[in-house]
């Protein structure tokens, strides 16, 4: 852990160091500790209540399938969207569009939702700060209505605008939401259910993707009448989350470490643990604040420039940068376009793309399903491996198809690896490593490291793929390729496992790793373990002591 942090910086305002808790609190507890008692990050593990399932499953449908859900809605009604923007130049100027500006016009429409979730997670650590995890979140779902309203009345209004202004909206919602739903499912979530529980959103993802899909059927909202409609609908999974949230408390290691609040923690955790005896949990986040008392909350700028987090801050920057530009938001956006290339029939275009979305729920429920028993490293390089020989294999089948026929359904299999890759591992595993690598203080100034690049580079794809697509063909998807087996070679060589182990024992790992790297190189033994990282035989064969 660092000395002392000057101003926080920009990103991130400054708090008071916290102190100690007065003993005269009226929920103090006795030093007694009971054997059992489930514990957020500790040693003892602890048992999925209603509470916590419950709170899961509403942040994941009122925030994160929100973010599938805009991916992938501008899917199918694109050509209904295009002859809307035609339609309106040609009232206002008098001539329509030519193809040139129009793709340009329906890029900006795309990608402005990658550039509002890019401002949405530079505004996560003051957000989370001033009004907490919960907090963050029930006021962010206000951004939904208004982007719904927008985009549901734009046609009514004849104004493409209010569509890319809608969208930017939803995007500024995502952008929060992709990093706040992790960070607080994380600090509720006790040790041996962090992975499950961090991992439900990633499904929620895909559900969302799903939804849009299924929703965007000739027979649902697909047709051309409907289209502002199909992407308003967003305002019932908020509403629901706007209504529901305050029925759940905040984040004990928030209430504690950073406000202080042992009596409201203490309420906190007897509802998510459904225990009453919590004083080995309180005991523990005690002791995490008395450890931070030194330090106030780390920065952005603080977190680039600390060498102590140095291989963490690396991890997150690659991993979330290589989760977009693995090319999956360039799939969830061009669907139609891509199956069109590798000649499925256009009437049978959207049933093939909600097969896709279905694929991509097992696959989520998959890797949700066995995070907790094979560990975060091989889901996520067996996921970034997938989808690399995919992209790879969609550039063959594109280049052959032409004298093999069956190359079609090569393509489309493909694809559907690509999606699956993608929903087992790498949609989830890097929000939930951003949670894991770092203790609290550094905690939301990585969210906002991690997030800003995951938004960049997903407003990049959205924006240049289809140019990318007109001048490079079938070979613009090893670009993809390559970036997919590079993000797998740095997480096998570099990222330990983290299952079931503490934040500070991840922390430790990381320091035994970069005093061994000091060492010069002809007096330097490294021991690897089965994965070919670096191994700390203390903390692997220890009871885990630290909290």
């Amino acid at each position: 852990m660092r000395e002392t942090s000057q101003a926080a910086g920009p990103g991130l305002p400054s708090s008071p160091s916290p102190s100690p808790p007065s003993p005269r609190s009226a929920c103090s507890f006795s030093p007694t500790v009971e054997k059992g008692t489930p514990r957020l990050g500790g040693d003892i593990t602890g048992h999925l209540t209603f509470p916590l399932l419950s709170v899961t499953l509403l942040v994941s449908f009122g925030s994160s399938m929100l973010y599938g859900y805009n991916l992938a809605v501008v899917n199918s009604p694109a050509v209904h969207i295009k002859a809307f923007y035609n339609a309106t130049w040609s009232q206002r100027y008098g001539h329509e569009l030519t193809p040139g500006p129009l793709t340009l016009l329906y890029s900006l429409t795309v990608s402005i939702f990658a550039l509002g979730g890019l401002v949405g997670s530079l505004l996560v650590g003051m957000l989370v700060e001033r009004y907490g995890r919960n907090g963050a979140l029930s006021r962010s779902a206000l951004l939904v209505l208004l982007a719904g309203g927008f985009m549901g009345f734009s046609r009514e209004l004849g104004s493409p605008e209010m569509v890319i202004i809608g969208r930017s909206i939803t995007g500024l919602h995502s952008g929060i939401c992709l990093s706040v739903v992790p960070l607080y499912l994380g600090e509720i979530a006790p040790k041996n259910l962090r992975g499950f529980l961090g991992l439900m959103p990633s499904i929620f993802i895909c559900l969302g993707v799903f939804a849009a899909q299924v929703l965007s059927l000739p027979e649902l909202l697909g047709e051309d009448r409907f289209w502002p409609l199909l992407l308003s609908v967003v305002v019932v999974p908020a509403s629901l989350q706007l209504l529901l949230l305050h029925c759940f408390p905040e984040s004990p290691r928030y209430l504690l470490i950073e406000r202080n609040d042992v009596c409201g923690a203490t309420k906190a955790l007897h509802q998510f643990l459904g225990t009453p005896d919590v004083q080995d949990v309180i005991k523990e986040m005690k002791e995490e604040q008395r450890s931070l008392s030194s330090m106030e909350m780390v920065s952005v700028w603080q977190l680039l420039r600390d060498r102590s987090v140095h291989w963490q801050t690396l991890s997150v920057v690659v991993v979330n940068a290589g989760m977009q530009l693995s090319g999956i938001d360039a799939i969830w956006f061009y669907t139609n376009v891509i199956f069109e290339n590798v000649g499925i029939p256009v009437s049978q275009i959207p049933y093939t793309t909600v097969g896709t979305g279905a694929i991509e729920i097992i696959a989520g429920l998959i890797g949700c399903f066995t995070i907790e028993k094979v560990g975060r490293r091989p889901l996520i390089i067996t996921g970034f491996c997938a989808m690399g020989i995919c992209s790879a294999g969609i550039t063959v089948s594109l280049l052959l198809q032409a004298a093999l026929p069956w190359m079609h359904y090569v393509s489309v299999a493909c694809v559907v690896g690509i999606i699956a890759g993608f929903c087992m591992g790498p949609a989830g595993v890097p929000f939930l490593m951003t949670a894991e690598l770092f203790t609290q203080s550094h905690r939301p100034a990585a969210y906002i490291v991690g997030g800003s690049l995951n938004w960049l580079c997903n407003f990049t794809i959205g924006f240049i793929f289809p140019f990318l697509q007109m001048s490079a063909g079938a070979f613009c998807y090893l670009v993809f390729c390559g970036v997919c087996l590079l993000v797998a070679l740095y997480v096998y060589f570099i990222i330990p496992e983290t299952k079931n182990k503490t934040f500070m024992e991840i922390s430790h790992i990381f320091a035994t790793r970069r005093s061994v790297l000091s060492i010069p190189a002809h007096l330097r033994m490294m021991r690897l373990d089965g994965y070919g990282t670096l191994e700390n035989s203390s903390l692997e064969g220890s009871g885990s002591s630290l909290p």
